[in-house]
């Protein structure tokens, strides 16, 4: 691990402790908003924004390959793109006289689609496989700052309105009664989750999103026996395996979002099993 190490100190190869630093501050969003999407039982939705956000990416990097919008990073897309998508998906949720399924799997597709059509009309030199499973080595100043302001919000959000989103995920009819909005908080709470992926992208990329949103906070379900204890927990596990997965991945020369998804997964079952067997 010496070269691993003296890869972070090294002042001439930053991207290394960008990717770390993007890691510690995406876990303290996905300790909460994760722990909020697992509780409310909302992973499918989260996973649909996770893929809609390829429409977003696409069209960005169409805009600036093409159309030579070089303002328009793939990020402002990602963005754009998943709190549409989020509102989008909690309007008909919460409103429409439609399967809720269907539209969630149809708007799944369709932003799918869109994206993968941008990117067939970008140069070839666009490599969509790293928005698909993740380049966290490649993660720039840039970005960081973008992902410092998105944190915060998330983090602000989740924290401040913890008392609210806590009877919206146990009890919505007895929120209600309270004075609660439950279905305003529905939507913010969607919005969150649109954030969180726009964070988790560059970590895992956009098919392996919806892995760090639930095995963390599933993790620490089997320790904590309240939602804040499981927050401050999923926060601890989401930094471990972000930041081993990316020192295995960089030792072995392997891509480092499966790798931290396997080492979340394998630890989610240990800890299932272990429970069961001890608890």
């Amino acid at each position: 691990m010496n070269d691993f190490f003296q890869a972070i100190v090294d002042p001439d190869f930053p991207l290394l402790r960008y990717a770390l630093l993007m890691g510690l501050l995406s876990s303290a969003a996905m300790g909460v908003v994760g722990s909020y999407v697992v509780t409310r039982r909302i992973t499918y939705i989260a996973a649909a924004i996770s893929h809609c956000v390829l429409g977003g990416i696409g069209a960005a990097v169409y805009c600036q390959s093409v159309l030579g919008w070089q303002w328009f990073d793939p990020l402002y897309g990602a963005l754009a793109s998943a709190l549409l998508s989020a509102l989008l998906m909690g309007f008909v949720s919460l409103y429409a006289k439609q399967r809720e399924d269907t539209v969630i799997s149809a708007v799944w597709s369709v932003g799918m689609a869109v994206g993968l059509l941008f990117l067939s009309r970008s140069p070839p030199s666009v490599d969509a496989m790293s928005y698909l499973f993740g380049s966290i080595v490649l993660v720039s100043q840039e970005d960081l700052w973008l992902v410092v302001v998105l944190d915060a919000v998330v983090a602000a959000v989740g924290v401040g309105f913890y008392p609210k989103f806590l009877a919206l995920c146990f009890d919505e009819e007895f929120a209600e009664l309270r004075g609660v909005r439950p279905k305003a908080y529905y939507l913010l709470l969607l919005c969150l989750t649109a954030l969180a992926v726009v964070l988790l992208m560059r970590i895992v990329g956009i098919i392996l999103v919806v892995a760090l949103f639930t095995l963390p906070p599933a993790v620490a379900g089997q320790f904590a026996r309240r939602l804040w204890q499981m927050m401050l927990w999923a926060v601890l596990f989401c930094a471990l395996f972000i930041n081993v997965g990316i020192a295995v991945s960089y030792r072995q020369n392997l891509p480092s979002g499966p790798v931290i998804v396997l080492l979340a997964g394998g630890t989610y079952l240990l800890a299932a099993i272990g429970k069961k067997r001890f608890g």
